[in-house]
């Protein structure tokens, strides 16, 4: 499988802010054109047939440049770039689900991680504007998705040199970040925050939370999950998430919802 193991910060990133740089001119229109009415709840997946679970969920995405099977009616399937090893496929694929009704198109996973994507930021800005950024005006690009992680080449600190390195020409109007740990959630909220104010800076509209998890115990996931989905909906920063993941032993117990299924998915 291609997701990523669950990846557990002990501090937060330090983000050293540019100054502000705007989005090109080419892409500065791009913002009317995401879609702000699907369910801000999604479902990552490796499975199709068990996304019906997610009864709430909007959207859904399962690493990969094909859905892998049918999902249920109403839910956008969101095509991801993962790395280099789906280059060849990439325009083929993406061009069939923009056709199919699909409104996005998710960038590299997790880059900045030696046993994901594994991309330095330049050759990530490079590599992107060669295979996504032609769809800048059919989809909402959104950039690639970095972990929380700390280091000169980690997290929001990898994600700044991407767009610095990008200079305005990749044409991603959405910021991917994903979050592990099991901290106080003062602690996950102060880095969405910290990633919606760099994504403010480089005139990117939202960040989406393709990835997250407090990797405690299940009681633990469920008060964790009680307190920051009604945060995350509210937040207007936030344009959609997916916690890790739809499959027995996470958001399911078997094919049924998990106790942290049924918290993730409850109505607040």
């Amino acid at each position: 499988m291609d997701f990523t193991n669950a990846f557990v910060a002990t501090m937060m990133a330090t983000v050293v802010m540019a100054a502000p740089h705007g989005l090109d001119h080419r892409f500065s229109h791009l913002h009317a054109r995401q879609n702000t009415t699907v369910n801000k709840l999604g479902a990552a997946y490796n499975d199709a047939s068990l996304v019906s679970a997610i009864t709430n969920a909007g959207w859904a995405y399962d690493w990969n440049l094909d859905s892998d099977g049918t999902l249920p009616s109403g839910v956008e399937y969101c095509p991801m770039l993962w790395g280099q090893k789906m280059y060849d496929q990439w325009q083929s694929s993406a061009s069939s689900y923009l056709s199919s009704g699909s409104t996005c198109l998710l960038g590299f996973n997790e880059p900045d991680m030696t046993t994901q994507a594994n991309m330095s930021p330049q050759q990530a800005a490079t590599d992107y504007q060669t295979y996504m950024t032609p769809f800048a005006n059919q989809a909402t690009l959104v950039s690639p998705a970095v972990t929380n992680g700390v280091g000169d080449n980690l997290g929001l600190t990898w994600m700044e040199s991407w767009l610095q390195a990008c200079n305005g020409a990749c044409g991603a109007t959405v910021m991917a970040i994903h979050y592990y740990a099991n901290t106080d959630t003062s602690d996950f909220y102060n880095f969405v925050n910290n990633a919606a104010s760099l994504a403010s800076q480089y005139g990117m509209s939202s960040v989406w939370i393709t990835e997250f998890q407090n990797t405690g115990t299940s009681d633990q996931q469920v008060s964790f999950l009680q307190e920051v989905i009604p945060w995350l909906n509210n937040n207007t920063d936030v344009g959609r998430y997916a916690y890790f993941y739809v499959a027995d032993q996470y958001l399911l117990s078997g094919t049924s919802l998990s106790a942290i299924g049924e918290a993730y998915t409850a109505t607040y």
